[in-house]
């Protein structure tokens, strides 16, 4: 038997019966009404829990299979979480005797062919008595932590949150924050130990609030990180030598095992001195210096270069083209390279490694880029590229009628320019494409407001858009023609639902032996007077129609269609 304190001041017992493993029967306890199981056969766990005082019993059920030799727990097997929630590895289904309840989808709902021993029941019971709880964690620079450099700026937030009001103190002599939300973002501008609290509550459950502490530690030695690269010789090599250079904070010089290199080719090292490192392939590596001691306040921190490994310096980037006015960015992709120079045929230039600029008028632009690297057999490479930047389209559209008219298609017309391709996106979820400038007939189905934008397209990519809110005037309409002349051409070869506002049906056409010869969900899906591929006689067909409208108002039909040949 096993008991725990939960919320509220009261005690969960929790234990089983067993005749044959224990000598011990289940019988004569007692449950209450929302019991798992009401009734015993003397060998089932047993789930019990008071009230505060011992005042009476708050609830009370049996669990386990009936029949059989009974199931039970050896030690070590049963285990409560902090909230009272009881988990149990139990012995059940013992030489293939009894039928132990499990949950849909189990993944052995009985012992196995042959099984001359007791089968594993994983058990979870969450009493929900445990009340509101409290469990604070902070978060610095999205890492679970409680540490950090000034100012520090900490997430605090309840693992639990299963409270209705959050009450947090900082320990910093800020005022205390009151909350419905389970986090809160604190910034602490002072170094020193801060004793957050967090006060919980919810009236509805038996313990109302629960209070928890949690230590911010605020500290200024900072170390500062940086490190220094140099090719070795000679000049066709990849050989490299790392050499630390960071600062630590006055009075707490770094240990040997202060700092790992990360190689950027899935290889690391330990070590603060000069570290060499021979790479197998040229390329880009980025090189990673990161601060493991947990001694510095801003553990643990990064510092990251990318290193162009080449016996030959090889100046080369791409640039997609735009449309003006184009931000256009530059991707290095160049073989080695310490420094680079761009001029990007504007008026412009830059020594950055991968940088931007704007083109504000069309044209083709001449790009240059020079990349040096003393440390190659070349030094120096330059290349020449080109960028194209094309004219942007206008978008333009009107619509009528203005006002809206009860039940009547809003009509588009499209006086874009400098477009050859056209997207209607009508703001209710429908769209259509086009590659003219004719006029755009949509019919709403439901009364509203709808954003309807238009897309223009040029021959080389480049779109703009516009919208305008379009009114829609819908009265709710039904109604089933009473006769079609399938096989003809005209509106009348197949037999559709006409109405407005049809947000979902069900239509079944019937022939005179009752069997339904058409379904449809759609008014856009009509009947062509076939059933499964044959054609079928000139006749009368019922129907029923059963639809819902936008506005959520349903109706009935039923009615007779003439099917004419």
């Amino acid at each position: 038997m096993y008991t725990l304190p939960v919320g509220g001041g009261g005690i969960e017992i929790e234990g089983n019966g067993a005749a044959v493993y224990h000598n011990s029967r289940t019988t004569g306890l007692t449950v209450t009404p929302d019991a798992l199981k009401k009734t015993t056969d003397g060998d089932d766990f047993y789930f019990f829990v008071m009230k505060k005082d011992a005042v009476s019993q708050l609830y009370g059920s049996f669990f386990g299979q009936t029949g059989g030799l009974g199931n039970h727990v050896d030690g070590g097997t049963s285990r409560y979480d902090k909230q009272g929630i009881i988990y149990e590895a139990i012995c059940a289904n013992c030489y293939g005797m009894g039928a132990f309840p499990t949950t849909k989808g189990v993944w052995a709902p009985v012992n196995g062919t042959g099984s001359q021993g007791c089968n594993l029941a994983a058990v979870k019971i969450a009493f929900n008595y445990a009340g509101v709880g409290a469990d604070p964690k902070s978060l610095i620079d999205g890492r679970y932590d409680s540490m950090g450099c000034v100012p520090l700026q900490v997430l605090l937030k309840d693992t639990l949150h299963n409270a209705k009001l959050y009450i947090w103190s900082f320990g910093d002599m800020s005022p205390d924050s009151t909350t419905t939300s389970y986090q809160v973002l604190h910034t602490y501008n002072a170094v020193g130990t801060y004793r957050v609290r967090l006060i919980t509550i919810d009236s509805t459950t038996c313990n109302i609030s629960d209070t928890a502490f949690l230590d911010i530690l605020v500290r200024s030695d900072k170390a500062i990180l940086g490190f220094d690269i140099a090719k070795q010789p000679p000049c066709q090599s990849l050989n490299y030598l790392f050499t630390n250079v960071s600062t630590p904070p006055a009075g707490k010089p770094f240990a040997p095992g202060s700092f790992t290199w990360y190689f950027g080719d899935g290889t690391k090292s330990p070590g603060l001195s000069p570290v060499p490192h021979t790479y197998a392939a040229p390329g880009a590596y980025q090189v990673q210096l990161v601060l493991v001691d947990t001694n510095y306040c801003n553990y643990p921190d990064t510092s990251t270069q990318t290193l162009r490994v080449s016996p030959f310096v090889k100046a080369q980037f791409t640039v997609p083209d735009g449309c003006a006015p184009y931000t256009a960015y530059f991707n290095n992709t160049s073989l080695a390279g310490q420094s680079f120079f761009w001029t990007f045929g504007n008026g412009s230039s830059s020594n950055l490694e991968n940088p931007s600029t704007v083109y504000t008028d069309t044209g083709t632009y001449t790009i240059t880029l020079l990349a040096i690297d003393s440390n190659t057999c070349n030094i120096a490479d330059s290349t020449v590229s080109y960028v194209h930047v094309y004219p942007k389209p206008t978008a333009g559209f009107s619509f009528l009628p203005v006002p809206a008219q009860y039940n009547t298609p809003t009509v588009f017309n499209n006086f874009s320019s400098g477009a050859t391709n056209y997207e209607w996106l009508f703001g209710d979820g429908d769209s259509t494409l086009k590659n003219n400038l004719d006029t755009t007939v949509h019919q709403y189905q439901s009364t509203g407001t709808f954003n309807a934008c238009l897309v223009a397209f040029n021959q080389f990519g480049c779109s703009d858009t516009i919208c305008h809110p379009v009114e829609s005037l819908i009265n709710p309409l039904l109604d089933v023609p009473n006769a079609f002349t399938p096989g003809r051409f005209g509106q009348n070869s197949i037999i559709l639902v006409k109405g407005f506002g049809i947000a979902a049906m069900d239509w079944k056409i019937y022939n005179r032996w009752g069997q339904v010869v058409f379904e449809s969900n759609s008014p856009s899906m009509g009947w062509d007077g076939t059933y499964r591929g044959a054609l079928q006689p000139m006749d009368v067909y019922a129907y029923t129609l059963e639809a819902t409208f936008f506005d959520g108002t349903k109706t009935r039909r039923k009615g007779d269609i003439t099917l004419i040949r």
